[in-house]
Order: structure tokens, then C-alpha cells, then sequence
């Protein structure tokens, strides 16, 4: 999958956050911080949507719906507590869905919205002076 890895001290991890996805599953802060800041850019960003893997930040819905994944990535030695946040790697990737019945009689290009969502991202966090970027495509 595509996307942005990426270490912070900016974003703490909430008690109790994990019980509204998964055990171990993080990034309340950080999916508030990236509607923000996706918010400036011109995305009309609908409310956070809890995930079974994470949050997902959907930025539009027609022609196709197109959103943004972000947590934590998941380490199954920190057990039952959650980690460090200077510890914690977030991952944020841009994608798109197309609606089966939108895809019957015509292809529909996601592709270069895709694109500029994720350069969006990539500028979000490079801009951020407490992100860390530890791996990008």
C-alpha cells in the first residue's frame, strides 16, 4: 500500500482510544490533526470515520469517493499498553473508491485525484517540524 510512514511527538495516545477501533489501533489526534490541516487545503473532509485498521478521512464522494487511511502501524510486543508516542510509527496513505454501479458504463479516472491527494499528504507532513518521515514512496 501506498502512503507515508512516519514518527511524531506531536500526536499522544488517548487512554481508552483503542476500544473504539481495535486493541492496539491509535491515531484519534492524528486523524483530527490531518482534517485540519487537509481542511486548509481545500478538502471539503466529511467527520472521522472509526475503521477496523485505523481512521478514515473521506475528502469527497463524487465522481468517486475519495478519502485518506492514517494510524498507527501495529506492534504486537507493546501487549496491552500503548506505546511511547515518540515510538509509535504512523502510516497515512490517499485512495479512492469507485461505486460498482459507476464503474458499468464507464471507467472513471481516479487516478490523478489520487495523485494529488497523496502529494497533498506528502506536503502536509514535510511542512510539520515534529514529523519525522521514516519511509515514502
Amino acid at each position: 500500500m501506498n502512503g507515508y510512514w512516519f514518527k511524531s511527538s506531536k500526536f499522544e495516545i488517548e487512554p481508552g482510544e483503542d476500544e473504539e477501533i481495535n486493541p492496539g489501533i491509535y491515531g484519534r489526534q492524528l486523524a483530527r490533526w490531518l482534517k485540519e490541516r487537509l481542511t486548509e487545503k481545500g478538502y471539503p473532509v466529511e467527520g472521522i470515520i472509526n475503521e477496523d485498521w485505523g481512521r478514515c478521512l473521506v475528502c469527497s464522494r463524487e465522481p468517486f469517493m475519495l478519502w485518506v487511511g492514517c494510524g498507527n502501524v501495529t506492534d504486537d510486543e507493546t501487549g496491552s499498553r500503548p506505546p511511547p508516542k515518540e515510538e509509535v510509527v504512523w502510516h497515512c496513505f490517499a485512495t479512492a473508491e469507485v461505486f460498482f454501479w459507476k464503474r458499468l458504463f464507464r471507467k472513471v479516472q481516479t487516478e490523478p485525484a489520487v495523485s494529488k491527494l497523496h502529494d497533498d499528504l506528502g506536503e502536509i507532513l514535510r511542512d510539520e517540524s515534529e514529523i519525522m518521515l521514516v519511509q515514502e514512496p
